[in-house]
């Protein structure tokens, strides 16, 4: 059975973890085929958005496959390029919209790659957590997008409790953009991407390498990159299509 499903699906491409006997656990080749899909997809000027999700109804991701790193492997393992950075750092790359589509539980390692998502929307019944601790580890790999998302306190607790906590909790922490029930969860989606979708392509992409490298600066930085970015967004044939549209009173017509 492949690890990771990749589907284009118009200008969308999903990104589906399929090992649901597993509750989509991660090991090395579910973290390949995941880092595989995303250089597809940023290299691919058809695809406008990407979803990532898991089969199954039990859960998005369930963390880290123990059995792997109990034989000496996986994502605990060191290296001078650990295959989870390497996932992080390709969704960085991407300049696409990454959604989180989460049809059930998230915890340890699961949280990590929804945090990395730019969106995320969630069942309602969908649970949430970071456990590692009871297994005698910590959240190291994904605290730095933890701690750009959720306050620190909020961190913390999760972190040393290895408490769960539900849909409603990890929109308020800041986790989610929606929560909605099991069975709109993918009519809530489609509004979603259909927005995206309306929407020019290149201010999208340039806007998210914006977004990403402004979090980063002091304010008098985000200032000087700001004015150089607006003047390049203006100049590009997006801005022209549609100052043009809005002139003429038309839909907009993306390349």
């Amino acid at each position: 059975m492949t690890a990771v499903l990749v589907e284009r699906r118009d200008r969308v491409l999903w990104i589906t973890i399929n090992r649901p006997e597993k509750r989509n656990a991660i090991d090395t080749e579910v973290l390949g085929g995941i880092h595989a899909a995303l250089l597809a997809a940023a290299a691919d000027d058809g695809v406008r958005a990407v979803v990532l999700t898991g089969a199954g109804e039990r859960a998005f991701c369930a963390g880290a496959d123990l059995g792997e790193a109990q034989r000496g492997g996986g994502v605990f393992s060191g290296g001078d390029t650990h295959p989870f950075v390497e996932v992080f750092r390709a969704a960085e790359a991407c300049n696409k919209p990454l959604i989180a589509r989460v049809n059930g539980a998230a915890l340890a390692g699961g949280v990590g790659l929804l945090c990395m998502c730019d969106l995320a929307i969630a069942t309602d019944d969908a649970r949430f957590g970071v456990p590692e601790v009871r297994v005698g580890v910590f959240p190291l790999m994904i605290l730095g997008y933890m701690l750009r998302l959720v306050p620190r306190r909020r961190v913390l607790e999760m972190a040393l409790t290895a408490e769960s906590f539900g849909a409603a909790e990890a929109r308020d922490y800041g986790l989610l953009n929606r929560v909605v029930p099991r069975e709109q969860l993918d009519s809530e989606l489609d509004v979603l991407l259909g927005r995206i979708l309306d929407n020019s392509p290149q201010a999208i992409r340039l806007g998210k390498k914006a977004f990403h490298a402004m979090q980063d600066m002091s304010l008098p930085e985000c200032f000087e990159y700001a004015q150089l970015m607006i003047a390049r967004l203006s100049q590009s044939e997006d801005a022209r299509e549609g100052f043009a549209a809005f002139a003429e009173k038309r839909p907009p017509r993306w390349g």
